[in-house]
């Protein structure tokens, strides 16, 4: 059986081995949500930028650039860091480059790893089909907020080792102990999340449509992908 298991921020990304791995990044409020809605309103693909500057200069190359630094749109991009501004498929066709406070450094720090997905609610289904299929060691990279643990992530860790018990085993704490959290309050995903910090932090921006998305289950069938270090949907897990 393989092994899944959790690291909590980028911060200790380093005390975990990631050659061999499907490394699954999570930034549920919002940076990997907001990817995968984009992909599955037909955005081609997303370069990531832990680099607020070098983001930026992909304009000049034609892509769209969406920017967030604590929680608001960066000045002078062409969007934030919402999900649902990608769900009627205004910018299908085009090119994303994107940066964000946790999500896209985290992407950056997982870069030795055989495969990295993107994960999010909308598409849980869909990832667990993928890494079902594809039978290797599984770690879920959590984004936090600015290094420190945060509950959305590691809730949604919690899911997804519950939702492969029977292919994948967690045998460290992290794993065990997200999972414990989800089979306690994954009934109650909104209600439960709603009292996290940076939920709280997105709610003084009055973005609570975010929120209501990024936790909305099983949106849509398709795999977000770093491929060639570009984010790209997999349609078929």
């Amino acid at each position: 059986m393989n092994k899944i298991e959790v690291c909590f921020s980028p911060e200790l990304i380093h005390l975990h081995e990631l050659q061999g791995k499907i490394v699954v990044v999570v930034d549920i409020f919002r940076a990997t949500t907001t990817m995968v809605a984009a992909l599955a309103n037909g955005i081609e693909e997303i370069s990531t930028f832990a680099d607020l500057e070098e983001c930026r200069r992909m304009k000049s190359q034609g892509f769209l650039i969406g920017g967030e630094r604590n929680g608001q749109t960066v000045s002078g991009f062409d969007l934030g860091n919402s999900p649902v501004a990608f769900i009627k498929n205004e910018y299908s066709g085009q090119k994303l480059a994107m940066t964000t406070t946790n999500g896209t450094l985290a992407i950056s720090k997982s870069a030795n790893a055989d495969e990295i997905l993107i994960g999010a609610f909308p598409n849980l289904s869909a990832t667990i089909a993928y890494i079902q299929k594809h039978r290797k060691d599984v770690l879920i990279h959590c984004a936090g907020w600015k290094g420190r643990f945060n509950l959305e992530d590691s809730l949604y860790a919690g899911a997804l080792v519950k939702s492969l018990e029977s292919s994948h085993e967690a045998d460290e704490d992290g794993a065990l102990a997200m999972k414990s959290l989800f089979e306690k309050e994954g009934h109650q995903l909104k209600g439960y999340l709603g009292q996290a910090s940076h939920a709280k932090r997105l709610q003084n921006h009055g973005i609570e449509a975010d929120i209501d998305f990024c936790l909305t289950l099983d949106l849509y069938d398709i795999v977000g992908k770093v491929e060639n270090e570009k984010v790209k949907a997999v349609i078929k897990p």
